[in-house]
């Protein structure tokens, strides 16, 4: 699995190098590597496309499981991302990743629902036992990022709501009364000046 995240951090990596050649002050120097990265793309991407055809062509029935098993490879997966490739759509992705997630998160548990995709905005909602403290919240959390992230890295974002955000139960927040409280006191204190 080292080499899995090894992959996923040098596909990180590329992207970081490619913003970096936007940040270079004009010149022949920054328009030739933007070339030359640019080409290189397109000559991979084409020739991916190509492998993914002749899998596909290869027979009805096992190219298409071909073509999905190296959609659900974690190192194959990325790439065929970056180039746009992959057999399934986002939606398809993310679904993936929830139940992924899912089966982690039951150890600990808790549950985690997708509520929303839209244009690429993921909104999920983890849902914790009522023993959970905040470091623990906060490390399912993080497994609920990792899981999606490398389910569906093209995501353009991704909102984790907690239990917390849920609509109201009837429970009032000490913070709240106490808020409403001084917010009443100091209409109070105006009044009789």
């Amino acid at each position: 699995m080292d080499s899995v995240k090894e992959f996923q951090e040098k596909i990180r990596q590329l992207g970081s190098l490619v913003g970096e050649l936007d940040q270079i002050p004009g010149g022949g120097s920054k328009v030739a590597a933007r070339e030359l990265v640019q080409l290189l793309m397109e000559v991979h991407g084409a020739a991916l496309e190509r492998i993914m055809e002749l899998v596909f062509e290869e027979g009805k029935e096992s190219g298409p499981v071909i073509i999905d098993k190296l959609g659900q490879d974690p190192i194959v997966r990325n790439l065929l991302l970056l180039y746009s490739l992959h057999p399934d759509d986002l939606e398809t992705r993310v679904a993936k990743a929830v139940r992924n997630i899912a089966v982690h998160l039951r150890k600990s548990d808790a549950q985690v629902e997708l509520i929303s995709i839209q244009d690429g905005a993921v909104q999920v909602r983890l849902h914790t036992s009522g023993h959970a403290c905040g470091s623990t919240t906060k490390s399912l959390q993080a497994t609920v990022e990792e899981g999606m992230y490398e389910w569906a890295p093209d995501l353009t974002s991704l909102t984790i709501l907690g239990s917390e955000d849920e609509a109201s139960s009837g429970f009032v927040s000490l913070e709240s009364l106490l808020g409403h409280a001084v917010m009443v006191h100091n209409l109070s204190a105006e009044s009789a000046d």
